[in-house]
């Protein structure tokens, strides 16, 4: 169902019963990025999936990350939510922590996979507004069919390919199902070059943590082995034989760990 704010229509679906668990996708994913594991997760807890910006059902564009976080603080609010476990990936997961550091005593568990706070120096976050912007652009003059293809042949998702053709084609899928307008306006508006850093704020969040990261995924095992070193209440684990989207490759895994997570952190 939709929930509207300003000119923002958010699409969330709420399954199950108990604690809420809210999760959120990453870039070119959506709220059936997660429905794996909806069948056996809503037998435990109230589980809110919600379209991000740009993606899936979710129409209107946000200034800032900052931005969708306090229309989510909205939806939340709306929702009766007084305190609930968030769980993002990548994209969803930079995402989550912004909501983590604006509004901290809404977050009983914080649970990231393969994602980071954002860039430390502002030439760094400079360069990365330009290639995203540069990737836009392209996005937009060639269209989503070309972008799914480049998407696809990364090194973050090269992994990927082992993976059976049949979940490879619903990975595909879901990319493409979204559209250009709108992953175009998630890199300007969302992506990690616009996005504020919150390195020097980690120390100060005072919840569990649970940070996942594939060993494959070179670049995001080191991020998030500093990340660990930050929060003061971190819990890493490294998945073998794992790439970026833990969640995909190891699926089994990953419903263990983030199960035995929650299920050992109860709401205040």
């Amino acid at each position: 169902m939709y929930f509207c704010i300003n000119q923002m229509k958010y699409w969330y679906e709420v399954q199950g019963d108990g604690d809420p668990l809210v999760l959120l996708h990453g870039f070119t994913g959506s709220r059936n990025t997660w429905k794996p594991f909806i069948q056996s997760w809503k037998n435990n807890w109230t589980c809110i999936t919600i379209d991000l910006p740009g993606h899936g059902k979710t129409t209107g564009s946000v200034s800032s990350m900052e931005a969708c976080c306090v229309d989510l603080h909205a939806l939340f609010n709306y929702l009766k939510l007084n305190k609930f476990h968030l769980l993002g990936y990548s994209m969803g997961g930079r995402t989550a922590i912004t909501y983590a550091m604006l509004y901290p005593e809404m977050i009983s568990s914080l649970l990231l996979e393969s994602t980071s706070p954002g860039l430390k120096t502002a030439e760094e976050r400079r360069q990365r507004k330009e290639k995203d912007n540069y990737l836009a652009v392209q996005i937009e003059e060639k269209g989503i069919d070309w972008f799914v293809n480049y998407w696809e042949q990364i090194p973050l998702f090269q992994s990927q390919q082992k993976l059976p053709n049949s979940q490879q084609q619903i990975i595909r899928e879901e990319r493409l199902s979204q559209h250009a307008s709108g992953l175009a306006d998630s890199l300007r508006t969302m992506g990690t070059g616009v996005q504020r850093s919150w390195w020097e704020e980690l120390s100060s969040f005072s919840k569990p943590v649970l940070l996942i990261a594939g060993e494959n995924d070179q670049k995001y095992c080191k991020l998030m082995k500093v990340m660990d070193k930050h929060f003061e209440y971190a819990c890493l684990q490294i998945i073998s034989e794992a790439g970026h989207a833990i969640h995909v490759e190891k699926p089994k895994i990953f419903g263990k760990i983030v199960n035995e997570y929650i299920t050992g952190t109860k709401l205040a």
